[in-house]
């Protein structure tokens, strides 16, 4: 078995532009990122500049225009099984209970419904929901539906975990709570996490190696480094020791000029 879990190879993504449909745009031009069995990777990046169209092309939701895909060594075609995907959106159905949406990619799978509802049940006392499963969405706090979420995409027991930014909506304090238990999680069984993240500071706090993309269009990574803080780790104290200090200038020498191109592109666009 190969000892990278996912690999992106020599990726580019092209669309047609919504504008002119004789225009195209590419998002990614010939990029190569791998996270190996067991590693936790943070990608990160200017806004806009095609970190999600990366996760949606591990997942498989999207086909690259050119490049290949590959899952512990097998080549991808089609959605990849072997991985869950938490959303920076909110992806809860109203409709229903808390239990019955950790579930639900468990009765797609044909899991049993008491077998279903027994693992999701479970699922939630792990994210510290344990009383709350029969709560609907509205009826829990931002917080608590990334609870609800997290353990939606992990009772499928995933090999790969893919994560599109999903705590930038909660506040500060919600947020490294969220962050300590993913690390808490992630610790127990240690399957290969790509994480999406615009937050320097969380990626670093969080991850075995950040990588760092340049601003769009044609995007690539211009940077990759090594995270060398003692694991466990707490976010809010890992952030005071001088090596997390020295890794934020490092990176953000790096990032700096693309989060100003990035700015300055977002800012045309508006005019």
């Amino acid at each position: 078995m190969s000892e990278h879990a996912l690999e992106l190879l020599s990726i580019s993504c092209t669309f047609l532009s919504k504008d002119d449909p004789d225009q195209r745009y590419t998002a990614v031009a010939d990029t190569t990122l791998r996270v190996k069995a067991g590693e936790f990777v943070s990608v990160v990046g200017p806004t806009g500049c095609g970190k999600s169209t990366l996760l949606n092309v591990g997942a498989g939701l999207l086909q690259p225009s050119s490049g290949t895909v590959k899952v512990f060594g097998q080549t991808l075609s089609g959605i990849n099984a072997r991985a869950g995907y938490m959303f920076q959106s909110e992806a809860l159905m109203p409709w229903r209970s808390a239990i019955d949406n950790v579930m639900v990619g468990l009765q797609y799978r044909g899991v049993p419904e008491a077998q279903a509802r027994e693992q999701a049940g479970a699922w939630l006392s792990r994210v510290g929901l344990s009383g709350f499963g029969d709560r609907y969405p509205h009826q829990l706090s931002g917080g608590m539906r990334k609870r609800v979420a997290l353990a939606q995409t992990l009772v499928l027991d995933p090999d790969i975990i893919l994560m599109d930014e999903p705590f930038s909506a909660l506040d500060i304090q919600t947020r490294q709570l969220m962050e300590n238990e993913v690390l808490e999680l992630w610790s127990a069984k240690k399957k290969a996490v790509l994480f999406i993240t615009h937050d320097l500071d969380e990626a670093i706090a969080m991850s075995d190696r950040v990588v760092v993309l340049s601003a769009g269009p044609a995007t690539h990574p211009i940077g990759e480094f090594a995270i060398d803080l003692p694991r466990p780790r707490d976010v809010a104290e890992v952030r005071t020791q001088p090596r997390f200090v020295e890794l934020h200038t490092q990176i953000w020498e790096v990032l700096r000029d693309e989060v100003l191109k990035g700015y300055a592109q977002q800012l045309r666009k508006a005019a």
